[in-house]
Formats: structure tokens, sequence, C-alpha cells
């Protein structure tokens, strides 16, 4: 229902990695050649990027097609970071929530996106309430089911989770109360990439320069483009990745590694996710 893309690398225009490549994340938002659910990404779209020596990261969003902002070409031309998270959105229900409703989404060090939609939302959802702090779903910045799932991952990083264990942790919570969900997330602090593929694709690029990419689907025709297998999370640095089978709930889960543990030099964890 979107495609997204995580970066971490040597620095470069944003626009080198979202605009200019032959398949780039901007022209994905009306010709993705990978996506399994829906067509057009015209539901709006961001990008959120770090600046040297601050770890909040700017983001721009907008309620429309990313072709129809005539200020995101000249942004991206000489706007340039080591690291960012971008999203063009096909809405799985229309609303009114705007440019709210686009990733990346933001607390913090992080930035979040997710693609997929989940499964008999909102009721299927509704269980899950409880396991917030009161404050987290009156305050959610959109009414949707990326919205949701955000303030559970956020609920989890909050509470000392690194960001491994909180996606993990959350798809299968999600998916042991709406089975049937799609839950490719993402989510980046700067310094390190988890993502989940969960239902739809994913594919990661280790760049002879330097750097990796996480992306929906590759913005180029490099045969160094490697698919992430369903049912996967994924760890990344700058130079590593690491790639951990995840279980469906009713089965015995594996164990998630931190998000540090793609770094290099870095053992992965030995902490089981919770159900």
């Amino acid at each position: 229902m979107c495609r997204h893309l995580a970066y971490l690398g040597p620095e470069e225009p944003l626009g080198r990695l979202l605009v200019e490549p032959p398949h780039s994340l901007y022209r994905q938002s009306w010709a993705p050649r990978r996506q399994r659910y829906g067509t057009v990404n015209a539901d709006g779209f961001g990008v959120g990027w770090y600046a040297t020596e601050d770890p909040v990261p700017a983001r721009y969003r907008r309620a429309g097609p990313v072709w129809a902002d005539p200020s995101f070409a000249d942004l991206t031309r000489v706007v340039r970071t080591t690291a960012l998270l971008a999203a063009v959105r096909d809405a799985t229900v229309p609303g009114p929530d705007g440019e709210a409703a686009a990733a990346p989404f933001a607390a913090g060090p992080w930035l979040f996106s997710h693609n997929g939609a989940v499964a008999g939302w909102p009721r299927s959802l509704a269980p899950l309430v409880p396991r917030l702090p009161a404050v987290d779903p009156l305050s959610l910045e959109a009414r949707t089911d990326s919205a949701f799932v955000w303030a559970l991952v956020l609920a989890r990083l909050r509470a000392g989770d690194d960001e491994g264990q909180a996606l993990a942790d959350t798809v299968l919570e999600v998916t042991e109360a709406a089975p049937g969900s799609r839950l490719n997330l993402m989510l980046t602090n700067g310094e390190a990439i988890a993502a989940t593929a969960w239902g739809d694709t994913l594919w990661y690029l280790s760049r002879p320069g330097g750097g990796t990419v996480v992306a929906s689907e590759p913005y180029d025709d490099d045969p160094h483009w490697r698919e992430v297998p369903d049912r996967t999370l994924l760890a990344a640095s700058g130079t590593d990745v690491l790639l951990t089978p995840l279980k469906d709930p009713s089965d015995t889960l594996a164990s998630s590694p931190t998000l540090g543990s793609a770094r290099a030099g870095g053992p992965p964890s030995s902490k089981e996710p919770r159900t």
C-alpha cells in the first residue's frame, strides 16, 4: 500500500537517492515495478533526514502526490544527509488526516514507516489499546492503522527495547490480533536501520562505494540488490546487514537481533521476543 526507503552511509544529496535513480522512490509513486497491492502511491509522501551533530531528524511531508509538489525537487537537490527514511503513500482507507498520515512518523531520534495494511482495522486492534499508556491512543497523529502500529512500536522503544526487538514484537502482536495483516515496518535512529518483511517486498543494497539502502523495491538494476525473504527481520548499519527469520505467533519465537548487532563486530542479541 506504499513504498519506502531508508539509507545510511556517506553524505549524499537526498535527490541522488530519491529522485535521480531510474526507478527511484519518486517514480515509484506512479510506476512501481514490484508493488503487490495497489498501483499508484498518490495519497501523500514524506522524507525525514538527519543533520550533522543533531540527533533529532527533520521532516518534509505533504498530503498529495510527490510529483505535484514543485518544491520537492529543489529540496532534494540541495539537502545532504548521511541517513534518511522516505515513503510514498497509497492510503488503505481514505481519510481526512492529510499530511499527518504520511510517513515517516517521528519521535525523538526515530523515524518510522509502515508498508502494508492491518486486517480488520480498526476493530481488530481494539484489544491492544489497553496495552498503551492512556495518552498514546488519545494523541495519535493520524487515525490510521500505520499511526497505531507506530504507537505500539514507540511504547516499546520508550520502555527500553532496542529497535529490532520493538519491530519484531509489534509484528507478532499485531499478527496475533489481526491475522493476515501486511506489516513491512521500517525504523531508523540515524545510525542503523531495522525493518521487517512481512507480507510485501523488501530489498537491500550494500553499495560498493559505501552505505546501505533498504527499500520496498530496487531503485535501479544494480545486480547487487538482494531480496529479503518474507517473515524476516533486517538489521543494518552503513556497512553490514543481518537477517533473522521471524515466526508466526503460533510457533516458537526465534530470537531477535538488536539494531546494533548489524554493525561491524556486533554480536546478535540473545534476548527473546515477547508475545
